[in-house]
């Protein structure tokens, strides 16, 4: 880029075409900023333009700038290609805004471009993480020639919808459609069997990914059958699995261990709980999440000392837990919410309506 620029600036005429190519430059590089720069300096932007910047944000995971940028694109007047449609269906499945999402799906319909085959799993991936299964599957069984991507969303829609059956389902309609399962498929089929505790086919897929599909397990399928046993309450299955399997693969990272210590608070296996709190601990894991969930499992299986070593770790480190935070769209508008936050300019009215709610929910209690 640093070369690209040198040219760029000799430049006595430059075109939308080569400021439109620096921009995507930069914004593969993850340099936000510069791109947003010369974005505002184009003397005249295309669709092309636009979208390059949105996919700029996309990549950061700034999905609010990604709806901000096609509100200004409409704005303009400028007519959105396939690529920023794509762009703001990503944004609209992270935040779930699902308004703005069926006004794309409109729009794509409209101008006969729902066809298009990334466009089309953009809508499945938007509809299925805002929770309408239902719309998802009518966009995806219209797809005519369905690519592992559509499969693989659609899978991974209905398994995080918690629907395990229907995504065992279209795993084997996707195999028997001659469609080759890819590392993602199984990601998306194991979680699935994960949520609904089908150990038992959880395990059989498993075991059946190199042998059966020629797809090589990765560290993430590694991960998801750890997930699958420590759910079900095995979670001294999990550690040996993790011991026996992942030896080779660096005996584990700290998320799936922190996945393991998780579910032994959830079952109050203590004695795991520790080995695997000790494990973390060599790791030198600075998440905050971890150490209290430690706290947590020593605090209640009685182990004071144990707790108490970890509270002071936290105090002595500074760590300071990550806010929760969820997002929910009011008449197309975005609004995000964090734990603690007082800065809403509705705080006063939405903490007297939470207080009313936890008044009726006790009064029911005694009732």
């Amino acid at each position: 880029m640093e070369t690209a620029r040198v040219l760029f600036d000799r430049s006595s005429e430059r075109d939308v075409v080569m400021w439109t190519a620096m921009i995507d430059g930069y914004g593969k590089m993850g340099d936000v900023q510069t791109a947003r720069e010369l974005f505002e300096k184009m003397p005249e932007r295309n669709a092309v333009s636009w979208s390059a910047m949105m996919a700029t944000y996309s990549r950061v995971s700034d999905y609010k700038q990604v709806l901000s940028l096609f509100r200004e694109m409409q704005e303009a007047g400028t007519k959105p290609n396939e690529s920023a449609l794509v762009s703001v269906l990503t944004a609209c499945a992270h935040l779930g805004a699902i308004t703005q999402g069926l006004w794309v799906h409109s729009y794509a319909k409209r101008y006969n471009v729902d066809k298009n085959m990334i466009l089309a799993t953009a809508l499945v991936d938007m509809y299925s993480k805002c929770g309408h299964v239902d719309a998802a599957l009518s966009v995806f069984e219209g797809i005519s020639k369905k690519d592992a991507g559509a499969w693989n969303a659609m899978i991974s829609g209905v398994a995080m919808n918690g629907d395990a059956t229907k995504s065992l389902e279209l795993f084997n309609r996707m195999v028997k459609s001659g469609i080759q399962p890819t590392e993602t498929t199984f990601v998306a089929v194991l979680s699935s069997c994960t949520h609904a505790r089908l150990v038992k086919e959880g395990l059989k897929l498993f075991g059946q990914m190199n042998t059966v599909y020629g797809v090589e397990p990765q560290p993430e399928h590694y991960a998801c059958v750890v997930d699958l046993l420590a759910r079900a309450g095995m979670v001294e299955d999990a550690e040996k699995f993790i011991e026996d399997k992942m030896g080779g693969l660096g005996g584990g990272d700290a998320n799936v261990w922190g996945a393991l210590l998780s579910a032994c608070r959830i079952y109050g296996n203590v004695e795991v709980g520790n080995r695997v709190w000790r494990k973390l601990a060599k790791m030198e894991v600075g998440d905050c999440g971890t150490h209290v969930l430690s706290y947590n499992i020593y605090k209640e299986a009685g182990w004071d000392m144990e707790a108490n070593k970890v509270r002071k770790l936290i105090s002595e480190t500074g760590m300071k837990k990550k806010p929760g935070c969820s997002v929910i769209e009011v008449e197309g508008v975005v609004k995000e919410f964090l734990a603690g936050d007082n800065h809403h300019p509705q705080a006063v009215e939405i903490h007297r309506m939470i207080n009313s709610f936890l008044k009726m929910s006790n009064l029911e209690e005694h009732l």
